[in-house]
């Protein structure tokens, strides 16, 4: 058994698309060697901004040999279909036989194929990986007709320490390789992956992404805890300026005092987008006035020169942003709201301030009805686009929101008001803190609510995977409203109540959206849920409930019936259900009638039909009061009752007796057990 080492140098490779490519390289090369019959015993691959590297282990030295037999057509067939057969299998005539199916005579032809070197397999499978390479983006360098994504400049193709001849444009593979770009350019020869990798690591290259974040982490928290400062997380942009570094050398720099009036998040944005600097904090959480620079660099005045460097871009940057800070706070908030009716928010919804308009109306409702400032919340949701028209946000387009809480505080807003400006995209993912403050809970339902029912009532639903308009975290976003504060709102009535603010032809189309996205809610709790462990059956068998849009009370039924249903009685209740109902729809579809009527208690002879009709009676008088409620245990408890004389239904009651008035009465006796169980959930969506 032996190794395959490949290296594919080129210049930088942008971060965002490195741990794709890597992903790629490892499927196409291994779909290539299956496809050839060749089996290994592991596969890894490695990126940095300038290589992807491979290595398989335990490849054999040659492919199989293979034996293949193909049935061709009759005997006596028309001669075009034999020599189609004959060229497909790659055979004359002579070499194929004659055989009796029992069917016919049929020609057949035995493929024998010796096996074949596998560095030439491997040879055709690199050059055949190179030319599909699924770059997002690519180029050609020169005239040259192949693709890569930045110019390719060396190849290491090694299979059992022997050079295999791959060639991609003007590269040839080889076994040299070179180091880090500045610290080590010199060319050095590599024998085997174990080789490879220890010459890389010497030649200052860290080669596996994973211990590079981790080399880039470590140094960050120690430089952190040197100034007596921490960290401030930010995994996006750990593993973005991993993808920008093969020997990271974390350093620390000095925000010019002048700046730190500006809004901490300012600042973070600015370095974080702008130069990939990472942000250190003090003890009460605010910003420092450091920040951490990973360089690719080792220097010998220990990075003086580079801090210096990026101090006084730092300095022109943040200029910049101070210069938006005091240019935003020269005029009100509010003064930019007629800005926004030239800002066009969707062609056939209209402009941002007809959202605007749409927005606070739906919020003095939503706050009347959760018991909030009605005014206050028309008050934010009046204020809560207007920073899309100041300078800072044309900037940072990651600031909205924010930068209108600092603006309406500036201008004397109350504190609830201004924070619900900040609030009301939130949230924006599962992992996003959600607003708890009335008056934001307000607006940013009242938000999401109107995209939801706008992009619904004009059919730009999401499709597949596509959700251009980010529906499925808006729809996210108001389940997690609702149910972390316990709102006890209908959805129906929220659905309605925000397609009510629209204008013209949409307005016709109330219903329909309505339950459109009452069924897109559906799936999307399940999501929601299934990592709380959930079983998503049991939200649709609760959700079939004609009406029940109460989120609060839909979660309080699903986890009664889930620990009804983990219960003795339950799971025997369930497989009684199922049989009382496959007996009465088997029945109806024979006799072509349906047996949903009322029982005849004069017709009940046996002792267990009696009991049974007895105990659904009781179940429907305890269960309504229990559900008005809201006791879903105890009408829970009141279900398992039913389970005894059910049992004892089945056990001794025939159902198809050979008295057609006695039979039909049975059948609506089961029919009942349906109806009265159907008042806690549609049990015939419950799986398992």
């Amino acid at each position: 058994m032996a190794e395959l080492l490949l290296e594919l140098l080129s210049e930088e490779i942008p971060a965002r698309m490195q741990a794709r490519a890597a992903e790629d390289l490892e499927r196409l090369v291994a779909e290539g060697l299956k496809k050839n019959g060749l089996v290994y015993d592991g596969l890894r691959s490695y990126v940095t901004p300038r290589r992807l590297a491979l290595v398989v282990e335990g490849l054999p030295t040659a492919t199989p040999d293979v034996s293949e037999e193909r049935r061709g057509p009759r005997v006596g067939a028309p001669a075009q279909a034999l020599d189609g057969f004959l060229k497909g299998a790659g055979v004359t005539l002579e070499q194929c036989e004659q055989r009796d199916t029992g069917k016919g005579v049929f020609h057949f032809a035995v493929i024998s194929r010796k096996g074949r070197p596998t560095a030439e397999v491997i040879g055709e499978v690199v050059e055949q990986a190179m030319a599909d390479f699924p770059w997002p983006k690519s180029m050609r360098w020169g005239g040259l007709p192949v693709r890569w994504v930045r110019p390719l400049q060396g190849i290491v193709c090694l299979f059992d320490g022997a050079v295999v001849p791959v060639r991609f444009g003007p590269v040839s593979a080889g076994s040299t390789t070179v180091g880090h770009r500045f610290l080590h350019p010199a060319r050095f020869q590599v024998s085997d992956y174990s080789h490879y990798a220890s010459q890389l690591a010497a030649a200052k290259v860290i080669l596996d992404p994973t211990e590079r974040r981790h080399a880039i982490l470590r140094q960050a928290e120690e430089a952190a805890e040197r100034e007596g400062l921490s960290l401030r997380r930010d995994d996006g942009l750990l593993a973005e300026v991993t993808g920008l570094v093969e020997w990271p050398v974390v350093l620390v720099g000095t925000i010019d005092q002048a700046f730190m009036d500006v809004p901490d998040e300012v600042l973070i944005t600015s370095m974080r987008s702008h130069q990939k600097y990472f942000s250190l904090l003090k003890a009460d959480g605010r910003l420092a006035n450091r920040f951490l620079v990973v360089s690719n660099m080792e220097t010998a005045d220990n990075g003086k020169a580079v801090v210096a460097g990026n101090e006084r871009v730092l300095r022109a940057r943040l200029s910049d942003a101070k210069f938006f800070w005091d240019t935003d706070r020269k005029a009100k908030l509010e003064s930019r709201l007629p800005k926004l009716a030239e800002r066009l928010y969707y062609a056939k919804l209209g402009s941002m301030a007809d959202k605007v308009e749409r927005v606070t109306a739906a919020a003095r409702a939503i706050a009347a009805a959760i018991g909030a400032d009605s005014a206050a919340a028309a008050r934010a949701a009046l204020l809560a686009k207007a920073d899309l028209s100041s300078e800072m946000v044309g900037e940072f387009p990651e600031l909205q929101g924010v930068m209108g809480r600092y603006y309406a505080l500036k201008d004397g807003e109350p504190p609830a008001v201004a924070d619900a400006v900040a609030d009301h995209y939130s949230p924006q993912g599962p992992n996003d803190r959600c607003p708890t403050a009335p008056i934001s809970v307000a607006v940013a339902l009242a938000d999401k609510l109107d995209a939801l029912v706008g992009f619904f009532a004009i059919d730009e639903k999401p499709t597949g995977s596509k959700d251009p308009f980010a529906l499925r975290r808006a729809a996210l976003g108001v389940i997690r409203l609702i149910l972390e504060n316990g709102l006890r709102l209908h959805l129906l009535d929220l659905f309605r109540g925000a397609h009510g603010e629209f204008k013209g032809p949409l307005a016709a189309s109330a219903e329909a959206t309505a339950a459109d996205l009452l069924d897109f809610f559906a799936d999307r709790l399940k999501v929601h849920l299934r990592e709380q462990g959930v079983r998503h059956d049991l939200i649709s068998a609760v959700f079939a409930l004609g009406g029940e849009d109460d989120l609060v009370r839909l979660l309080a039924r699903v986890d009664a019936l889930k620990d009804f249903l983990a219960s003795d009685d339950g799971a025997n209740l369930l497989t009684a259900y199922r049989r009382a109902a496959n007996i009465v729809r088997i029945e109806e579809k024979k006799d072509g009638i349906s047996y949903s009527g009322g029982v005849d208690a004069s017709l009940l002879t046996a002792a267990e039909e009696k009991a049974l009709y007895d105990s659904l009676a009781e179940l429907r008088r305890a269960m309504a009061p229990a559900l008005t409620a809201e006791r879903f245990a105890d009408a829970m408890g009141a279900l398992a009752r039913l389970r005894r004389p059910v049992d004892q239904f089945f056990d001794r009651v025939t159902v198809n007796c050979d008295e057609g008035e006695l039979r039909a009465n049975r059948l609506r006796l089961l029919s009942q057990i349906e109806a009265a169980m159907g008042m806690i959930a549609d049990f015939s969506r419950i799986e398992g």
